[in-house]
């Protein structure tokens, strides 16, 4: 299992520092998020400073860009950092792309399916010189001239995640995807009774080894230098929890332990736009469920007995930021 850490800054001028922090103090990887930023501008300069790190979206929208775009921005990435790239798509909910990016929403499920095959299909004109020849439900692609062409790179192979909370994305995953990426919504139970199935029925359905479907999670973690940190930690997480808990469509996590109604009044909540109220809904018991405690140098063991055999890397849900290096060094120590 390898360790991860998540990009966080106000302006990009702080990448390069950052991402040769990550490297010097051995994360195996750099993921770029979708939230304040756009996620490929920071990886691009975490790409120029960095020699070892794998460099992911984590994740991008599709549906707020078109399959050339992504395939570009993610070409030109894997041009700078051969074998280093990965492509973290996910889907968002209605209302954001509707709301926030201004695009249509359809189907989520077949339309991220042919979103993947459009950018393969583009990767292989560019890499392969084949004709470009896709023809969907949702994309039609058929045009691509020398002019418009930026022609094969040293690596061309650039693994697709998908992200995703319910076994439909998980499904899509493992039948057309190289991996899937665990939204930190999620309890160790869900991702073993409910995840891994639907990966694996993905996989199968398409004649493909389960077990080559890579396993990407981020991981709710409780810690800190001191007792203040672990308090601020823990009401942190707890309002997270009851944030993204309020997401009508991620139900099915507090369905898996029996608290479906919490979700329920949780949206109820949200849409009456109080949200200071939330967090005290989530007891002790919901937060244990959900997130693990651990001194700083007993975080990676902690890591280790939960998701070993559940997921291939894992990011902490916490950003990593300049002034939290110790922290995270004693973190990283656990591992030696």
């Amino acid at each position: 299992m390898r360790l991860d850490a998540t990009l966080a800054f106000d302006r990009l001028t702080e990448v390069p520092e950052l991402a040769r922090a990550a490297e010097d103090l051995g994360f195996d990887g750099l993921w770029s998020n979708e939230t304040r930023h756009d996620p490929f501008l920071p990886l691009a300069l975490a790409a120029e400073h960095t020699r070892r790190l794998a460099l992911g979206t984590g994740v991008a929208i599709a549906f707020a860009r078109s399959p050339t775009v992504l395939a570009y921005a993610a070409w030109d990435l894997a041009a700078m950092a051969p074998g280093r790239v990965i492509l973290g798509l996910g889907t968002q909910v209605k209302a954001h792309i509707e709301r926030r990016f201004g695009m249509p929403w359809d189907p989520p499920v077949p339309k991220l399916r042919e979103a993947v095959q459009a950018i393969r299909a583009l990767w292989d004109c560019w890499q392969n010189g084949t004709c470009l020849n896709y023809r969907g439900q949702f994309f039609r692609l058929t045009l691509m001239s020398p002019f418009f062409d930026p022609g094969p790179i040293l690596d061309p192979r650039i693994p697709i995640v998908l992200a995703g909370v319910n076994p439909p994305l998980a499904r899509l995953a493992g039948e057309v995807g190289d991996g899937f990426f665990v939204h930190p919504f999620h309890t160790p139970r869900y991702l073993r009774e409910v995840l891994l199935p639907a990966i694996a029925a993905g996989a199968r359905k398409a004649g493909r080894d389960p077990q080559t479907i890579v396993k990407v999670g981020s991981v709710f973690v409780i810690t800190g230098r001191d007792e203040a940190e672990v308090r601020e930690a823990r009401e942190f997480i707890r309002a997270q929890i009851a944030f993204y808990g309020s997401t009508p469509s991620y139900r099915r996590v507090w369905a898996l332990h029996g608290w479906e109604a919490l979700g329920e009044e949780l949206s109820a909540l949200a849409a009456r736009g109080r949200w200071a109220e939330m967090p005290g809904r989530i007891s002790d018991e919901i937060l244990e469920a959900f997130a693990l405690s651990a001194p700083p140098e007993g975080v990676w063991e902690r890591l280790q007995a939960v998701y070993e055999g559940l997921l291939d890397r894992v990011t902490i849900y916490r950003p990593f930021r300049l002034q939290d290096r110790d922290l995270w060094r004693r973190i990283l120590s656990g591992r030696r």
